[in-house]
């Protein structure tokens, strides 16, 4: 099926995009990659009368790092910038892992992770490492900018909390804190090619031989990335030891509730949830006591 009859624009400043989402509306689209949203046209899902590409915008594609702001990443840089990255790989091993296992090589020089972040779907690669590690999103538009914790950014499958005039122009990650690290793990029928039946990002912080902080976050069991938080609350503070781990991915997956699918069973995705919790948990823990 041929994809539906559309208008292509590609300015080269931000300002222009603001005044073609200001003129066109809902009738307009934002393309990075496009990679997610030409599928969804040729679906006929969004049948817009403008895309307005961003690639054309040499501003928006950049990777930065201070000690203090942390790091920022613009809206078109691709998964496979981000997953080549020597910068990215020592201090954000778990965002570059999570780009290089996002679908294939060809999908990953045109995708960006500000696209797949903004196509909210519940089994996104990018999402949960990044939310374990407590991500901003800043929005711009013609009245100016603002700046949300990508916890609050996902509304369901498919939506999130941008407004239609509104560019999702950086990705804002902070330091990550002491002590710590962020793993990343997924499982899907083919590796790479496949969408994920579950995946969870997990950030550890040690204070000694207990766990000071983590955050879990589940992707594919739920309408948007959720949250562990009766998992999080077993581990705060208490010893590390192989029983508590496991307990943390039994709290993990009984606060899941996935859904049955044709990918899935909800059983299985629950029973995931454990197993792939507690192995990000181990892995961290190794990582932090080898830096050590």
């Amino acid at each position: 099926m041929p994809l539906p009859k559309f208008d292509f624009i590609a300015p080269e400043t931000l300002n222009e995009v603001y005044e073609l989402l200001e003129k066109y509306g809902e009738k307009a689209r934002l393309k990075a990659g496009g990679t997610d949203l030409l599928i969804k046209m040729n679906n006929r899902v969004v049948t817009p009368e403008l895309l307005i590409g961003l690639k054309q915008i040499k501003s928006l594609d950049y990777i930065k790092y201070d000690e203090v702001e942390g790091l920022r990443i613009g809206a078109t840089t691709t998964l496979s910038k981000i997953s080549s990255d020597p910068l990215i790989k020592d201090k954000y091993p778990s965002i570059s892992y999570a780009a290089s296992v996002t679908a294939t090589t060809h999908v990953r020089n045109s995708a960006s992770v500000v696209g797949n972040l903004c196509n909210a779907a519940p089994s996104a690669d990018n999402a949960p490492a990044l939310l374990a590690l407590d991500a901003k999103a800043e929005l711009s538009s013609k009245k100016g900018s603002r700046v949300v914790r990508l916890e609050d950014f996902f509304k369901g499958p498919g939506l999130t909390c941008m407004e239609r005039k509104e560019v999702f122009t950086e990705l804002k990650v902070p330091v990550p804190k002491p002590n710590s690290m962020t793993i990343y793990k997924k499982i899907s029928p083919r590796s790479k090619v496949d969408i994920a039946i579950v995946n969870v990002g997990v950030m550890v912080q040690l204070d000694g031989d207990s766990f000071k902080d983590m955050n879990i976050f589940l992707g594919a069991v739920a309408p948007i990335p959720v949250r562990a938080k009766e998992a999080e609350k077993v581990a705060k503070g208490a010893k590390v030891s192989e029983d508590i781990i496991y307990k943390i991915g039994k709290a993990a997956s009984d606060g899941a509730s996935p859904i049955t699918d044709v990918r899935s069973s909800k059983e299985y995705r629950k029973l995931m949830v454990e197993i792939l919790t507690r192995r990000a948990i181990f892995e961290a823990v190794s990582l932090i006591q080898m830096k050590r």
